[in-house]
């Protein structure tokens, strides 16, 4: 045998395990499964978080009506569930009690002032003391301020609408006797129709100040949707949930009643801060030196390869999260990353289908 034979046999002879080596990886790489994932894509920075709430149609207040005077009550056309309008006369005493009562007080204020007269030209001429003129003209006084008080109580035997309400209940009887302070009629401000919600504390601390909310109302089989207005929220949490209720004031629409206590969606539109976007938080993984990541997934060929990016996340309670620094558009791994390696393959999972890459 030759030296070139010889050396040619060594040669084969050193790189043959390196061609099955080679061999079994490539056979190791084919025969890798690729894992499922369900992925998202990246939201612009520009985006809208929206939320949906149980409300309710609440008047702008609620108030008891009463007599200021007490008399027999006569006159109470008001229907539950009307509307009336401002200045339109609810209920009424019997007026003639009052009548006489002005009528009463005009003929003493007339007398008084007779004997003021009297008395005054009597002082003049020394026949009687400047008292006695004094406390004529006191007992005039007094007459004209008892005219003006029957007047009010005449006035006040009739009550009207003090605004454009809604009549909720009558809770007194006509030709019953009334006295003064008693509820006969219970009224809901209308003038405002407000729309009522509860906002859990986390969500509140997440807004800030809804002022800068927008909000929309839906009824149910309706789909014109209702403009409301933020106008103002009870600063007292209520004993369940720690929420607090939020009263916002529903634009009027010509071909539909908005009654209180009507149910109605409430849909709260947020606008996200301009450098950060909104991740759940099964897409972002923690790394064993501190580092957040997501799990990109990137076409090579024919094939999805995962690849972990460094993202920086923040979260203002603890369960949302935003991120920055990601590109839009990026299709990462929604759900499970923490279970997905560097380099691994993946196929794309969708409901009850599986897609290719």
């Amino acid at each position: 045998m030759t030296q070139a034979q010889t050396s040619l046999i060594v040669v084969f002879a050193i790189l043959a395990p390196l061609f099955a080596f080679a061999q079994d990886a490539e056979t190791a790489v084919t025969d890798a499964q690729p894992v499922f994932v369900q992925t998202m894509t990246v939201p612009s920075a520009e985006q809208n978080l929206t939320r949906q709430f149980f409300g309710q149609v609440a008047a702008l207040e609620t108030v008891d009506i009463s007599f200021e005077v007490g008399g027999s009550l006569i006159r109470l056309e008001a229907r539950e569930g009307a509307f009336v309008a401002r200045g339109e006369v609810l209920g009424q005493l019997d007026l003639a009690p009052f009548e006489r009562a002005v009528e009463r007080a005009k003929l003493t204020l007339a007398q008084a002032e007779r004997d003021l007269e009297r008395a005054q030209k009597l002082a003049q001429r020394n026949v009687t003391s400047a008292v006695q003129a004094e406390n004529a003209e006191t007992a005039r006084d007094l007459a004209d301020v008892a005219l003006r008080e029957a007047r009010d109580a005449l006035e006040d035997a009739t009550i009207t609408a003090p605004f454009d309400a809604l009549v909720a209940d009558r809770l007194g009887t006509a030709f019953a006797n009334i006295e003064p302070g008693t509820p006969v009629l219970r009224l809901h401000n209308m003038s405002e129709t407000r729309v009522e919600f509860d906002l859990p504390e986390r969500l509140l601390t997440q807004i800030g100040d809804p002022a800068d909310v927008t909000f929309k109302g839906r009824y149910v089989g309706r789909d014109a949707d209702i403009p409301l207005a933020f106008r103002e929220f009870r600063a007292e949490t209520t004993g369940i949930g720690q929420s607090y209720t939020v009263s916002l004031a529903a634009a009027p629409v010509e071909d539909l009643r908005l009654l209180p206590g009507r149910t109605m969606t409430v849909m709260a539109t947020l606008k996200q801060p301009s450098a950060a976007v909104g991740l759940p938080a099964s897409a972002i993984v923690t790394q064993p030196d501190g580092r957040q990541t997501v799990v990109a997934v990137i076409p090579q060929g024919d094939t999805l390869i995962a690849r972990h990016v460094p993202v920086e996340v923040q979260s203002a309670n603890g369960t949302d999260f935003t991120s920055v620094g990601l590109e839009p558009g990026l299709e990462i791994v929604a759900i499970g990353a923490h279970l997905i390696a560097d380099g691994d393959l993946l196929k794309r999972f969708t409901r009850l289908t599986q897609e290719g890459s």
